[in-house]
């Protein structure tokens, strides 16, 4: 599992619960009374950091600002190129991507009350196939055996 954070947060938003982003005025998410309309980020959203918590070489490897306006797109982004490694990945060993998720956590901004993308997180699996294990071999056997003859077609 990859996962993208907000560097000392390990707070993780349900995004399906959030209905997506609602503009109200010209910010975001829910009325800000100190921001309202202005167009600026208050000091939370300023000093808010992302960073990459997986072994993989990707990016935000170490913690870097994202506007709130941006952070979408640049989490979606980053969140890929996890995928595009699973894929490297299983094509290296005679492996085959079973499904990739990714997810997109939302969250509330507690000083301006502004949703944001709060991070991501991405789920493989890679199944392999190794045709010189015994056990795989006898499988294989056992799979032939039990499946000859099942779907025969016999003319009158």
């Amino acid at each position: 599992m990859s996962d993208l954070r907000i560097d000392g947060f390990n707070k993780i938003g349900d995004f399906s619960q959030m209905g997506g982003f609602q503009k109200t005025g010209s910010v975001y998410g829910v009325n800000s009374q100190a921001q309202e309309g202005t167009g600026e980020e208050c000091q939370t959203c300023k000093n808010r950091k992302y960073k990459d918590g997986s072994d993989e070489m990707v990016s935000f490897k170490t913690p870097s600002h994202i506007s709130p306006q941006a952070a979408p797109a640049a989490v979606r982004a980053h969140e890929q190129e996890h995928v595009a490694n699973a894929y490297s990945k299983a094509s290296l060993g005679n492996g085959k991507v079973i499904s990739a998720t990714v997810s997109i956590h939302m969250d509330i901004c507690p000083e301006c009350g502004r949703s944001y993308v709060s991070g991501g997180t991405t789920n493989t699996q890679i199944k392999y196939y190794n045709e010189e294990n015994p056990y795989q071999q006898d499988l294989k056997t056992a799979d032939r055996i039990r499946y000859s003859g099942m779907h025969a077609d016999y003319a009158v």
